[in-house]
């Protein structure tokens, strides 16, 4: 059962930082009033809400919030069923070392390469590294249904939108990369995955 609320998200459909919102929302079986924002676009509801006038930006009656990792952070304490963290303190510090280490190794190489100024011999670079990065670890998704956890987290919010935009990134994983394409296909066919998908993502595959 969907909790009550008066919960509005303007999203970008096309946005991974979007997506990682709309993949929380949907893990916790929250429905909210999704607001499509065209990216360079800010309705004037979005520029009273959030100051710099981007998305995602989640709207609880009088509380705006805004920063992708402060809005999932804030909706898995808001419904705490199913938990997205781990309960204990040392456990927690190390996700959030993960969220952040896929922000810095993977997530700016994915906004790089989709960056419209950056130039075509940079996105190459870029597009080689993430591809080499991404199978270097790929191990590490052998052992556990989820990225090294047993349950889902909000670690695996952040990497699996960017993992479901590579065909549009131009990146297709080698054969050693199993582990992580057999994580991929696992994830991509969650119920909640599925529900999270804009329009615009689903034509993505």
């Amino acid at each position: 059962m969907a909790a009550t609320n008066k919960l509005a998200c303007y999203s970008d459909p096309a946005d991974h930082y979007s997506h990682r919102v709309r993949l929380v929302l949907a893990e916790k079986g929250v429905s909210a009033e999704i607001i499509d924002v065209q990216a360079g676009r800010c309705p004037p509801k979005l520029a009273e809400a959030n100051p710099y006038g981007g998305v995602p930006t989640l709207v609880d009656r009088d509380l705006a919030l805004y920063e992708s990792t402060v809005v999932m952070e804030y909706l898995d304490e808001r419904y705490p069923h199913p938990p997205l963290l781990p309960v204990y303190p040392v456990d927690r510090a190390k996700s959030r070392l993960l969220m952040h280490r896929i922000q810095r190794d993977w997530v700016k190489l994915v906004d790089q390469i989709l960056d419209s100024r950056t130039k075509e011999a940079d996105r190459v670079v870029a597009r080689k590294e993430l591809r080499e990065s991404l199978t270097g670890v790929s191990a590490l998704f052998a052992d556990k249904p989820f990225f090294l956890s047993d349950e889902m987290s909000l670690v695996d919010c952040c990497l699996l939108p960017i993992l479901w935009r590579l065909p549009r990134l131009g990146i297709e994983l080698p054969r050693p990369a199993k582990p992580l394409l057999d994580y991929m296909e696992r994830m991509f066919a969650r119920e909640a995955f599925q529900a999270s998908l804009s329009t615009v993502e689903r034509d993505m595959r």
